[in-house]
């Protein structure tokens, strides 16, 4: 098993149990860390889905009620190894962690607010897939098939699954509503 990847770079590995126990080591962190300024944290991401292949980056969501909640803790985050990186997506703060000094992520950390679209969407997305095995197949399969022709350019292989993206977060949305 390995966890990490050069900034950039996109390489594919079946799944590993080791995932979610790093997950849950980063998860139990910022708990440590952040108290009563996190409403709850999960790991998300393909990592976080059983069946399929993916990019050795552990993906975690942090649920909160307020950024500057968090945002006050950018030092003591840093200080164990937990980057502010910037608000990735409007709404959205990432957070890094790895060898940075060799360009190497092993984690991110997206902070989002908790219980509204960005925060359903990391949740639903991870539990169809992992309810829902053909669908994740492919998933997995297209993700595969990128890796090889964009091997050197995450940009290009993150844009060439968003359209499948978007239809799994539609059937997950409609899924959810029936549990």
């Amino acid at each position: 098993m390995s966890i990490g990847l050069q900034r950039g770079k996109v390489k594919l590995e079946p799944h590993s149990k080791e995932w979610g126990i790093s997950a849950q080591e980063i998860i139990i962190k910022l708990r440590e860390i952040l108290r009563n300024d996190i409403v709850d944290a999960q790991h998300i991401g393909s990592t976080a889905i059983k069946c399929i292949s993916a990019k050795p980056i552990i993906d975690i969501v942090v649920g909160v009620e307020s950024f500057d909640k968090i945002l006050k803790h950018n030092d003591v985050l840093s200080d164990n190894g937990i980057i502010y990186r910037r608000e990735d997506h409007p709404g959205q703060h990432l957070y890094i962690c790895g060898d940075l000094k060799n360009n190497i992520h092993t984690h991110y950390i997206h902070v989002v607010l908790w219980g509204q679209k960005a925060w359903n969407d990391y949740i639903n997305m991870r539990d169809y897939l992992n309810a829902n095995e053909d669908t994740a197949k492919e998933y997995s399969d297209i993700k595969m098939s990128l890796a090889e022709k964009y091997y050197n350019d995450r940009i290009a292989y993150t844009n060439g699954k968003s359209d499948y993206i978007e239809k799994i977060l539609k059937s997950a949305e409609e899924w959810s509503k029936k549990l």
